[in-house]
């Protein structure tokens, strides 16, 4: 154990600096490289990635500000959102058996899914985002191309908070879902708030990073999150998943316990 103890403390150092100094383009396609070897040096039976069935003795930590110890899966690179709404989406919808094909929009896709969702059958994967190198159509999430009533399923996590103009952007996810599609928007959720924070006039990326929890983020949201929600159209399902689950499945797949997915409804 204090092995472990002291490889961690150097190793928060080292990713702290990565992600706070190397463009995320470049981080995705460095990545591609690093997680085999990772997930070798790694391997053991204490933690599971439930994306591939993988097993290690540590999570790598990850945070921009204050780093988080035992969440970022050395094999696909998953936290401890994408781990959650894997397990969502393979028990509690269709995403993976609906024999009707549906078409899915996912923005700032994450590798973790991209290949998987790509080799789908059941499903016309497209991926859209400003900057990644993984984006099928490059465009602006508060003007899309995309015609009214489109897509059957919207993935859009983690993206909102990097949003000045949320209000649109969700405005726009209203509009290019089906009548009776589902859309699911994570955000970095502040629970013990009962407003969401911004503050403008924050321009040290270290006091952003300090305070909203990454550098590139314009607020901290709170419970009123899922109103906001709900006053742009959608009918909103506060999913909290991980009481579905025992408390070894949360430790095992290193999950968030409380963490709320918001299923959204047109």
């Amino acid at each position: 154990m204090l092995s472990q103890c002291h490889s961690v403390k150097p190793m928060k150092k080292i990713f702290k600096f990565i992600l706070n100094t190397i463009p995320r383009p470049i981080l995705i396609r460095l990545s591609i490289v690093a997680r085999p070897i990772l997930a070798f040096l790694l391997k053991g039976s204490r933690f599971s990635d439930p994306i591939d069935g993988k097993s290690f003795r540590m999570f790598l930590p990850y945070g921009y500000g204050n780093q988080r110890n035992n969440v970022l899966s050395p094999s696909t690179l998953s936290l401890e959102r994408h781990r959650l709404l894997w397990l969502y989406l393979q028990s509690e919808t269709d995403f993976f058996t609906s024999n009707e094909k549906k078409k899915v929009l996912h923005f700032a896709p994450e590798q973790e899914f991209y290949k998987r969702f790509k080799k789908q059958a059941n499903i016309e994967y497209t991926t859209t985002d400003l900057l990644s190198p993984l984006a099928d159509v490059k465009a602006d999430i508060c003007n899309l191309p995309f015609k009214a009533n489109e897509y059957d399923v919207i993935l859009c996590n983690h993206v909102l908070e990097h949003i000045p103009d949320d209000t649109k952007a969700m405005q726009e996810l209203f509009r290019v879902l089906k009548p009776g599609g589902m859309g699911i928007f994570q955000i970095p959720q502040d629970l013990s708030r009962a407003t969401t924070f911004s503050d403008d006039t924050i321009v040290d990326q270290k006091e952003r990073a300090k305070i909203f929890g990454q550098y590139d983020h314009v607020r901290v949201y709170g419970r009123d999150y899922f109103d906001k929600l709900r006053s742009i159209g959608f009918q909103v399902t506060e999913e909290d998943y991980t009481a579905k689950l025992t408390s070894e499945e949360v430790k095992k797949y290193c999950l968030a316990k409380g963490e709320i997915i918001p299923v959204c409804f047109k």
